[in-house]
């Protein structure tokens, strides 16, 4: 059997790829007695701040959970809105973004989606594919357990026509199934809004992710909340199930 990855730290133990669960727009928007597509319009305007800020930051890779594959239960009314913020973002921003070079992936399944939808989205990835600046992966009608069927899939579908032997199967095999094919596994995982769940995100990739859980509200969610989170995970000791060093010491 294949020994798992072992996971490598970043330079100065600074988190290069940061992903986020971006909670609390409909509470943000409750209370402010306001509609729900107010917190999500909200939302993607916090998006653009924090997407400038990691990258000035230094951070090389930032994951979003926009859209998830359990979402399609919202009412209609509010999934029309989510899909159409997204439109609009991709239009008033991908300029900017391509400009900055900033390469942008979208992870998710394309079950669901309609045909102009996801030719946006590949107009997106097809505009970008070229940048080297910074990662900005959008998961859009995504699920980590989805992402996970489908690569399990794929790869007994490429044993069953002889493109690969399941001898082959190891980690790093199967993660060229997955959609985050390419991307480092995130280091720190930030979720907003107070819940302290992962609610089916990165599954694979987060394995021997750091998570912080912060109170604030996405639309809330500052540069300085950032920053706490970073600082956070930078004093932590990351281990990837193996001893730290005084217990090491102890056990020769």
């Amino acid at each position: 059997m294949s020994p798992a990855r072992q996971p490598t730290d970043s330079a100065d133990n600074f988190p290069r790829h940061i992903a986020i669960i971006m909670d609390g727009n409909g509470r943000w928007a409750k209370s402010r007695g306001r509609p729900r597509i107010f917190g999500h319009q909200a939302g993607v305007k916090t998006v653009r701040r924090i997407v400038e800020d990691a990258s000035e930051m230094g951070v090389k890779c930032l994951t979003l959970y926009s859209f998830s594959t359990e979402n399609w239960s919202r009412p209609k009314s509010e999934i029309a809105a989510l899909f159409g913020l997204l439109r609009k973002y991709v239009q008033d921003d991908l300029a900017t973004l391509n400009d900055r070079n900033v390469r942008v992936r979208i992870l998710g399944s394309q079950v669901g989606l309609k045909p102009d939808m996801l030719a946006l989205l590949d107009k997106v990835e097809e505009t970008t594919k070229g940048n080297t600046d910074f990662s900005l992966n959008i998961a859009f009608n995504y699920g980590g357990r989805d992402e996970i069927l489908r690569a399990a899939r794929a790869f007994a579908q490429d044993v069953e026509t002889g493109k690969a032997d399941i001898g082959e199967l190891c980690d790093a095999k199967f993660e060229t199934y997955l959609d985050s094919i390419g991307l480092p596994d995130p280091d720190l995982v930030i979720r907003t809004s107070g819940e302290k769940r992962i609610s089916n995100f990165l599954l694979w990739q987060a394995a021997y992710a750091e998570f912080v859980f912060t109170d604030v509200l996405w639309p809330d969610f500052s540069k300085h909340d950032l920053q706490a989170a970073i600082e956070s995970f930078q004093n932590r000791e990351r281990r990837y199930g193996n001893l730290a060093p005084e217990q090491s010491e102890e056990v020769a």
